[in-house]
């Protein structure tokens, strides 16, 4: 028999509540703490306004996992649909498919430009940048510093508010593994009928699952389900202290009211959050590091508007600098039923900020009417057929990669060694930038190490150096689990 334990999860997004149905399923004694009073998901909630249904930020159902596909079909079985993949790119007033298609890049480029974009691929190939260490240079080593510029450093630099030299390796390693000009041709010349998932570059896939009222619909079950097994869920409490009293812990919400005798604490709150209502304080070099982190935020502009067929992709990338939306989604076709009305579009543009921003404060009459000229000025649509406009704005949705974080979380990792029963999972908690498959790993591992009473996998190596996100382990069978090899311990 197993002993019951007692575990405190802040966080009801994909990790959070991936480890309370786990550890819900196990029998275990378990209280969700999530900030939002009304929504669970975190960022891959589903929003809703006059019965239209939106993505935030848009969220394909594919894992080269089986156990994180199984889980999805455990939760919503019939519920999820398979979705063609559609996206484009915009540059030059044009639309460029994306993954590249080489003859459609080669016409809208034209001759001369795409003669000087492979001089610059042959280039980079013959003169590449030793140990590239930030994006600019890692991209332009795979594609060359012509279609760096084209296809990559505009939009990067609108989600991030940054420099592309400012911006760490890791994140394009981790992001784009096994993508280059060469793989990208070679796809577009020789597309294959069927494919392995485990070998196929995920920046190429043609299909997706996807639950049929969006993201949240799979978490909105989840923690339902949750609940059905005894596991606790305590909306709008947001966690403002955790304490450490000899061998359990306590967790204090906003209301004031303390929860305690956790025998673990499972964290996908932002790492600088945490780090700060810890008690006792970790030590002053891991306090100074979380501090340190950086969050983008970004805003999605809803537009209503009647359908004109103008646009079927899931979505498209802005790479234009004259406007400042960075990618625009349709709602419609990552599912039909997101829109009530037939006759009716239901688009989202996607505005990167920081919560410190003019933008993010502007009202939102403001940002509804910036989104209305600029979905005119890209083509996508008149204003005319506009009839209605939402906003949702999302802090901390993605951990900036920045030069300096990487040794900053490997400080704070340092710090909390000492702190027994602590365990860190998710994008935000490990400030990785994970898809949702890998956040919900890192809760699946932390689950199996709280059930073992020991540390049998090292949650870090979760996606680390991307060979979790873009390949299966060597000698690992063909239908097995992706998730890092069990440490040796007895």
């Amino acid at each position: 028999m197993q002993l019951k334990k007692k575990i405190g999860i802040i966080g009801g997004g994909p990790a959070g509540l991936t480890a309370a149905y786990l550890l819900g399923q196990a029998g275990q004694d378990v209280t969700v703490f999530e900030a939002d009073p009304e929504y669970v998901g975190g960022i891959s909630r589903t929003e809703t306004y006059k019965g239209y249904h939106f993505d935030i930020g848009g969220h394909r159902f594919f894992s080269k996992s089986q156990e994180v596909e199984d889980f999805w079909t455990e939760i919503l079985g019939d519920d999820m649909l398979q979705r063609p993949r559609s996206s484009r790119i915009y540059y030059g007033k044009k639309f460029f498919s994306y993954p590249l298609a080489a003859f459609d890049a080669l016409k809208k480029l034209g001759i001369i430009e795409s003669g000087l974009c492979m001089l610059s691929y042959l280039r980079a190939k013959l003169f590449p940048v030793k140990n590239p260490t930030n994006f600019e240079d890692w991209v332009s080593n795979q594609f060359g510093k012509r279609l760096f510029n084209i296809f990559f450093k505009t939009y990067t630099e609108k989600v991030w508010g940054i420099s592309c030299k400012e911006i760490s390796a890791d994140w394009a390693a981790q992001r784009i593994k096994g993508l280059s000009l060469s793989s990208t041709i070679k796809n577009a010349l020789f597309h294959p009928k069927s494919k392995d998932k485990h070998s196929v570059i995920k920046t190429l896939i043609d299909t997706f699952r996807y639950p049929r009222l969006g993201p949240g619909m799979m978490w909105e079950v989840c923690a339902a389900k949750s609940k059905a097994m005894g596991v606790k869920v305590e909306m709008g409490a947001r966690v403002t202290g955790i304490y450490q009293e000899n061998d359990e812990w306590a967790i204090e919400i906003n209301n004031g009211k303390r929860y305690t005798g956790f025998d673990h604490v499972i964290s996908s709150a932002p790492m600088r959050e945490l780090i700060a209502s810890l008690s006792p304080a970790p030590a002053e070099e891991a306090m100074n590091a979380a501090a340190a982190l950086s969050y983008r935020d970004f805003i999605t502009v809803i537009l209503i508007l009647k359908d004109k067929h103008i646009f079927s992709d899931n979505w498209i990338y802005i790479h234009d600098p004259s406007v400042k939306v960075g990618r625009i989604q349709n709602f419609k076709s990552w599912s039909p039923e997101m829109v009530p009305d037939p006759s009716m579009a239901c688009y989202g543009l996607e505005y990167f900020c920081f919560d410190t921003d003019g933008m993010w404060n502007m009202a939102d009459a403001d940002l509804i009417n910036i989104g209305k000229v600029e979905i005119a000025q890209i083509g996508l649509a008149a204003q005319a057929d506009i009839v209605d406009g939402y906003v949702v704005r999302q802090k901390k949705a993605y951990p900036v990669y920045d030069q300096a974080y990487k040794q900053r979380v490997e400080t704070i990792k340092q710090g909390l060694a000492e702190y027994q029963g602590l365990h860190l999972i998710g994008r935000n908690g490990m400030h990785k930038y994970n898809n949702q498959d890998h956040s919900m790993m890192t809760a699946m591992l932390a689950v199996k190490n709280i059930l073992a009473g020991k540390q049998l996998y090292d949650l870090w190596q979760v996606n680390e150096d991307a060979e979790y996100h873009e390949t299966i382990e060597k000698n690992a069978p063909k239908a097995g689990r992706l998730i890092p090899e069990a440490l040796n311990r007895a």
